[in-house]
C-alpha cells in the first residue's frame, strides 16, 4: 500500500498494483502519468480519476454507455497496440464529466475524448476521436422539453 495526498479525499492508502499509467499523460496534463480510480460512492456510476502525484487533480468520470446507449467509438490499431489490448473484454471506457455552474443538472460528458484503459495491464490513454459528431459537452441528463443531450 502507498499513501497519497488528495484534496478531495484527504490522505488515502492506495494499492500500487492498481495505479493506471498514462505514458503520454492526459491532454493539457501531459506531465501527469499515474492515476488511481476512486468510486464517488457506493451504488453510483460516478468515479474519480485521481492523480497519484498532484493532490488537487481529480477528474469526475462515468462509463458513457450507462448514459448514452447509442454511443459508438472506434479505437484505432495504434492505440490497441500501444495499450496491448488483445480482446474487447480488456477495455474500460470512461468519459470525463463537467459540472457547469455547480448545477448537477447541467453536467456534461466529453464524448469526443474518451479515456481508454486496458484493465489487464492498467495502461491508459485519453483518445481524441476523429471524424465524429461527438463533442466535449453532451448533457448527461436529456433536456425535459426536447429530449436532446446536445
Amino acid at each position: 500500500m502507498k499513501k497519497i495526498d488528495t484534496t478531495r479525499f484527504g490522505c488515502i492508502d492506495i494499492d500500487e498494483n492498481k495505479i493506471i499509467k498514462f505514458t503520454e499523460g492526459i491532454p493539457a496534463f501531459e506531465t501527469e502519468h499515474e492515476f488511481i480510480i476512486i468510486p464517488y460512492g457506493e451504488e453510483t456510476a460516478f468515479l474519480f480519476l485521481q492523480s497519484v502525484i498532484t493532490p488537487d487533480l481529480a477528474f469526475l468520470m462515468v462509463n458513457p454507455f450507462a448514459f448514452f446507449a447509442d454511443y459508438e467509438i472506434t479505437i484505432n490499431d495504434d492505440v490497441m497496440e500501444a495499450l496491448k489490448i488483445e480482446k474487447q473484454e480488456d477495455l474500460l471506457i470512461f468519459s470525463f464529466l463537467t459540472v457547469h455552474d455547480g448545477d448537477v443538472k447541467k453536467t456534461t460528458a466529453n464524448l469526443l475524448a474518451p479515456v481508454i484503459i486496458n484493465q489487464n495491464n492498467l495502461q491508459g490513454v485519453q483518445l481524441i476521436l476523429e471524424n465524429t459528431d461527438y463533442t466535449t459537452h453532451h448533457k448527461l441528463v436529456a433536456d425535459k422539453n426536447t429530449g436532446d443531450n446536445k
